[in-house]
């Protein structure tokens, strides 16, 4: 049976080439499910969390990495957090955007999208922090990295990353893989490389047949050296704890407003959904506890 959550990562057998691809269909479908997305919003925040997820296979111990995608679109920022262990969260700040299908009959991503910024944040613990950034070039995720490893990286690189929707909204194929070439790469690999990935059927009907993402990687690297695998999962790092430092955050006058309401709070983690409610008694007593700190 096809792992369904899994992310891949190897070398051409002299080193020259280094492939990455990943089948996020779970992963995917758990984002549709709780943040209700549309179809272009599920490719949108799909492409963008599998290619996270490729990329944290190059993360260490315990870093963690977010793509921020701020396009002028109507599907406004997509955001996708993930860490070395294979735990990826994200969301899209308007869910539920319809679109036409474009010229070619697919979801228009790169309308939804627009025009706008890429970013990319690695934290690698202790203040150390690296965060590179480029212009968007079409709107349709695999390009807009592409540019990104390129430009911003130096590294020579062709992204791709698909979402197949079915009617009823759920997912039935996610994946996706980056290509990159390393010191050491002759001109000829380069054209045997552009060949490949341009001769690769569309990502999402091989998934759905079946193949697993190093049989993907095989199609672009064929003499692969598999070097690490990794499932991959959803994961969110909210809690009540967290939440409830937020509300100390406000200070103690936005409390006791609050208080002076009568309501509670209610605060919800934008990337898993999650509501945390918060009581008049309980606010009162963040209250108190301001007063004595």
């Amino acid at each position: 049976m096809q792992q369904r959550n899994l992310s891949v990562r190897g070398l051409s057998s002299n080193g020259h080439i280094r492939g990455l691809a990943c089948v996020t269909t779970q992963l995917v479908n758990v984002l549709q499910l709780r943040h209700g997305t549309s179809p272009v919003a599920s490719a949108a925040l799909g492409r963008t969390a599998s290619i996270a997820a490729m990329m944290a296979l190059l993360l260490k111990d315990e870093e963690r990495l977010t793509v921020q995608i701020h396009g002028n679109g109507p599907l406004g920022n997509i955001v996708v957090d993930a860490d070395s262990q294979g735990n990826v969260r994200g969301y899209v700040d308007n869910p539920d955007v319809q679109l036409p299908s474009n010229r070619h009959g697919k979801l228009d991503v790169g309308r939804a999208v627009g025009s706008g910024l890429l970013y990319v944040t690695r934290d690698m613990g202790l203040n150390n922090v690296y965060r590179g950034s480029c212009e968007l070039q079409t709107g349709e995720i695999g390009d807009d990295l592409t540019h990104y490893f390129t430009v911003s990286e130096q590294i020579p690189s062709a992204v791709g990353a698909g979402v197949l929707v079915n009617t009823d909204g759920s997912i039935l194929a996610a994946g996706g893989f980056i290509v990159q070439l390393l010191p050491g790469y002759v001109e000829d690999e380069v054209s045997v490389l552009e060949d490949r990935v341009k001769g690769l059927p569309n990502v999402t009907e091989l998934l759905r047949n079946n193949m697993d993402a190093q049989g993907l990687l095989q199609q672009l690297i064929p003499d692969v050296v598999v070097l690490d695998t990794r499932a991959v999962s959803f994961a969110c790092t909210c809690s009540r704890e967290r939440m409830s430092e937020v509300l100390h955050s406000l200070g103690r006058q936005e409390l006791e407003k609050l208080v002076a309401d009568q309501l509670g709070a209610e605060i919800r983690c934008h990337f898993c959904n999650q509501k945390y409610v918060f009581t008049q008694s309980e606010l009162a007593r963040m209250v108190e506890y301001e007063r004595i700190e």
